[in-house]
C-alpha cells in the first residue's frame, strides 16, 4: 500500500478524545511517510492541531448540533472531492461503516460493528473498550501498520522544569457539567488544596480554560480571604491556547487537574502528574505510569467506575467525589524530587 498518498481519519468528541487519537495518526505517518493526513472532528476539538505537526488538515463536523445529518452528507461531499485514498473511523455505530462506503473511499477501516461493517469496510478490528484509550483508537491501524505509538506526542519544545512548582488546573469542560457528568470536586476543595499547598511552602501556579471562570473565582477569593492573594502566581487568562497551556505545564515539577483535556497533555510531555477521578475509569484513561496517579475517594459505591459503564450521567451522592483538601496534598507532597 505503499501508494497512499491521502489518509482521512475520522474520530468525533472533545479534545482529549483527539489527544488520545493521536498515537494513531502518529503510527500512520510512519507507516506512510508521504501521505497527507486530514483529521475529521468536532469545531469545539480544534485545538488539537496547535499540539502536532501530523495533521495538514481538519474538516469540521458538528455533530452535537442540530443538523447532525446535514453535517454528516456535507463530510460526505467532501471526502468524494478530497480523492483519499484511505479512510478510518473510530466509534461502534453500526451506521459509520455505511458512512464509510458512502464516501467512496477505495481502503476503509473501522471497528467491527456486524454484518454491515463486514460487508462494507475493507477490514474491521474489535472494539476492545476495556484498554487504555490510546491503545484503543490505535487497534484500528493494525491491519495497515506493525508501527505502534504507545502515548500522545506533542509539539512542544522542551522547558526547564522550575523548582518546587504545583501546576494546579482544576476544570473540566461545562458541556460535561451541562450535560451532568460531575468529575471532579468543587471549588472550595481546590481552594483549601492551593492553601495547604501555599502553607507548605510549595511555589503555586493556577491555571484554567474559558469554561474555568467560575471556578477560579471561588479560589480566588478563597485565597485573599485568608491573606493568600500573593501567595500563588496566577496564570488564569494568560494561557491563550493549548499550546501555551502545555508549555506551562512541561515547566511545573507537579501537575493536579481533573479528568479533562490538560491531563493527556501532561501525559505528553512526561510531567508528573495527580489526577482526580470520580465516576469514570482510570484505567481506560491514564496509562499504566509511575508519572501519573489517580486520586481517589475510599468509598465503597459497587458500580464504581459508572460513568459510561452503567449510566451517561453521574448520580446525586458523588460518593466517588468525597477527596478532601488534605487527601489532594498527601498525595502530592511525598513526589518533590529533594536535593
Amino acid at each position: 500500500m505503499q501508494n497512499i498518498k491521502k489518509i482521512l481519519a475520522i474520530n468525533f468528541g472533545g479534545i482529549g478524545d483527539e489527544i488520545f487519537f493521536l498515537p494513531t495518526l502518529i503510527s500512520l505517518k510512519k507507516e506512510f511517510p508521504n501521505a497527507e493526513i486530514t483529521l475529521a472532528l468536532e469545531p469545539r476539538s480544534k485545538g488539537v492541531k496547535d499540539l502536532t505537526e501530523i495533521i495538514d488538515d481538519l474538516i469540521f463536523v458538528d455533530v452535537k448540533g442540530k443538523s447532525k445529518y446535514f453535517e454528516l452528507l456535507k463530510l460526505i461531499v467532501k471526502a468524494r472531492k478530497g480523492k483519499f485514498d484511505m479512510v478510518i473511523s473510530s466509534g461502534g455505530n453500526k451506521m459509520i461503516a455505511l458512512l464509510l462506503a458512502m464516501t467512496g473511499i477505495k481502503k476503509r477501516y473501522g471497528y467491527d460493528t456486524g454484518k454491515l461493517s463486514k460487508l462494507l469496510l475493507t477490514e474491521t478490528v474489535t472494539l476492545n473498550k476495556n484498554q487504555y484509550a490510546c491503545d484503543m483508537y490505535h487497534d484500528l491501524i493494525t491491519p495497515v501498520t506493525n508501527y505502534k505509538t504507545y502515548l500522545p506526542e506533542i509539539n512542544v519544545k522542551p522547558q526547564e522544569k522550575i523548582p518546587n512548582t504545583v501546576l494546579i488546573h482544576p476544570g473540566v469542560s461545562k458541556l460535561s457539567v451541562q450535560k451532568g457528568m460531575i468529575k471532579t470536586i468543587n471549588a472550595d476543595i481546590w481552594a483549601k488544596a492551593m492553601s495547604l499547598l501555599i502553607r507548605k511552602g510549595k511555589r503555586v501556579m493556577l491555571a484554567g480554560g474559558p469554561d474555568d471562570t467560575e471556578c477560579i473565582e471561588t479560589i480566588r477569593r478563597y485565597l485573599k480571604a485568608n491573606g493568600q492573594e500573593n501567595n500563588y502566581e496566577d496564570y488564569y487568562g494568560k494561557t491563550k491556547s493549548l499550546h501555551d497551556l502545555a508549555e506551562l505545564i512541561a515547566k511545573a515539577e507537579i501537575f493536579i487537574c481533573s479528568d479533562s483535556a490538560p491531563l493527556h497533555v501532561a501525559v505528553a510531555l512526561k510531567t508528573k502528574t495527580f489526577v482526580i477521578f470520580g465516576p469514570t475509569d482510570d484505567k481506560k484513561l491514564i496509562p499504566q505510569s509511575e508519572l501519573v496517579t489517580p486520586i481517589k475517594a475510599k468509598d465503597n459505591c459497587p458500580i464504581k467506575p459508572c460513568l459510561w459503564e452503567h449510566r451517561q450521567t453521574t448520580c446525586e451522592t458523588l460518593d466517588c467525589l468525597k477527596i478532601t483538601a488534605e487527601d489532594v496534598v498527601n498525595s502530592v507532597l511525598g513526589s518533590f524530587v529533594t536535593k
